[in-house]
């Protein structure tokens, strides 16, 4: 199978799993180890892609937010893996917010080449591939039909800023106002799960900075669309976000329209 009709595929998985989470619900959640909820709907959706990856492309491993703990032992020596949230934005979805996403990324060299970021509701699909000879970044509305997107490169006094909408800290307010010393209107807004990201790849947003704790499975499908619609997602120092590392947490990072936005990291770059 081809890298396109491969990605078609996963994009009808990551869609299949979106409407095993609505049709879940929110229902009752039970906290994790650590600390964060767990609901029928992340778990439904998690067999739902784990099962068809497997069928779709057995001699690949997965490594999911709900895997369980053997898995992780394994995984030092993968070269070659799907990377899954099957539910980011778990608090978005128990608070009755649409801000809530399922996260399919394949993982070549520590790298994302393909990505899939489907939001159930309203229903729209952000897919890209960075490998097999083209970036290019779509979206698919809910009549299922793709559009080419990419990122927001033009000068303006005006800037979009994207915020967690559930982990607020001074560090990213500190960004905020670098940014309004320097333009003219600075717009906030507070977004749950991946979602960012997709503002920043499909040109509606300028930059996202991440002050706070993220794992893997958070970003990587996510930075493979960012990275096919035009520009990157990196550490505060500048250097690409890299998979499969010893701990599976994210160092600080910014995701941006152009590298312009990396010199307003300084205040909050801990």
């Amino acid at each position: 199978m081809n890298i396109d009709s491969l990605l078609g595929e996963v994009v009808r998985i990551a869609e299949r799993a979106g409407r095993k989470i609505r049709d879940a619900g929110p229902g009752m959640a039970r906290a994790k180890a650590d600390g964060s909820p767990l609901t029928e709907a992340d778990q439904a959706a998690h067999r739902v892609i784990a099962g068809e990856l497997a069928r779709l492309t057995p001699h690949i491993p997965l490594l999911s937010e709900e895997s369980p703990a053997e898995v992780f032992d394994r995984r030092r020596a993968w070269k070659k893996f799907w990377l899954v949230d099957p539910l980011d934005g778990t608090l978005e979805f128990l608070a009755g917010r649409d801000e809530f996403t399922v996260n399919i990324a394949l993982i070549e060299n520590s790298a994302p080449v393909m990505g899939v970021v489907h939001a159930p509701r309203p229903g729209q699909t952000y897919f890209a591939r960075n490998a097999g000879g083209g970036r290019r970044a779509f979206v698919c509305d809910e009549n299922k039909k793709p559009h080419v997107i990419s990122v927001n490169k033009k000068n303006s006094a005006a800037v979009t800023v994207l915020l967690s909408r559930s982990r607020h800290n001074r560090a990213a307010q500190d960004f905020v106002r670098g940014l309004k010393a320097k333009f003219t209107e600075v717009r906030e807004v507070a977004l749950g799960s991946s979602l960012k990201f997709c503002r920043i790849a499909d040109g509606t947003a300028h930059v996202y900075p991440r002050y706070g704790p993220t794992s893997e499975w958070d970003t990587a499908a996510a930075q493979c669309i960012v990275e096919a619609a035009g520009s990157s997602v990196t550490t505060l120092a500048g250097a690409p976000l890299r998979y499969n590392k010893s701990s599976l947490q994210n160092p600080h990072f910014i995701a941006a329209a152009d590298d312009r936005w990396r010199h307003f990291c300084g205040a909050g770059a801990v």
